[in-house]
């Protein structure tokens, strides 16, 4: 069964292994690349994100069965007044729809939240644009570093 799962803080080993997997955050390398997400900072992160995230941050885990597969999310960026999505597929998982499903779920979520329009910023170089458009988003602006997308939720 394929869902989006509300991770408790104790899962957050998965998303330390995504964010220090070379290959899956590959798509990240004009900003360092991996992520270092070490345990003494998962209760803090679990709190902004998921415990008290005052309808400013959605958090969930891209789920099939009893395998984490990636996460989405989406969060308010304050400076543009716009919600922005975030889909990441554990490398060793891509090529199989997941991001699809997590992308379309993460919209019916948002929608389901009153969030109206969701918005993300994707670098020129970043095949996920074809994920984007495919999902019914719609390119915004071009600039000679990224790309930014919209979906209308309503």
């Amino acid at each position: 069964m394929f869902e989006l799962y509300k991770p408790d803080v104790n899962d957050l080993w998965f998303r330390k292994r995504m964010m220090s997997d070379e290959q899956t955050m590959s798509y990240n390398h004009a900003s360092g690349g991996t992520i270092a997400f070490p345990e003494e900072c998962w209760t803090d992160w679990y709190d902004r994100w998921i415990t008290n995230s005052n309808g400013q941050r959605f958090y969930r885990y891209i789920k099939e069965n009893n395998s984490y597969i990636g996460e989405t999310a989406y969060y308010f960026d304050a400076e543009r007044q716009i919600y922005i999505a975030d889909v990441v597929v554990y490398a060793p998982y891509r090529g199989k729809g997941y991001g699809r499903e997590g992308l379309l779920l993460l919209c019916e979520a948002a929608k389901e939240n009153g969030v109206k329009e969701l918005y993300d910023d994707i670098a020129v170089d970043n095949s996920s644009v074809l994920l984007f458009l495919k999902c019914g988003f719609a390119e915004v602006l071009r600039t000679s570093e990224y790309i930014l997308v919209k979906k209308e939720l309503f």
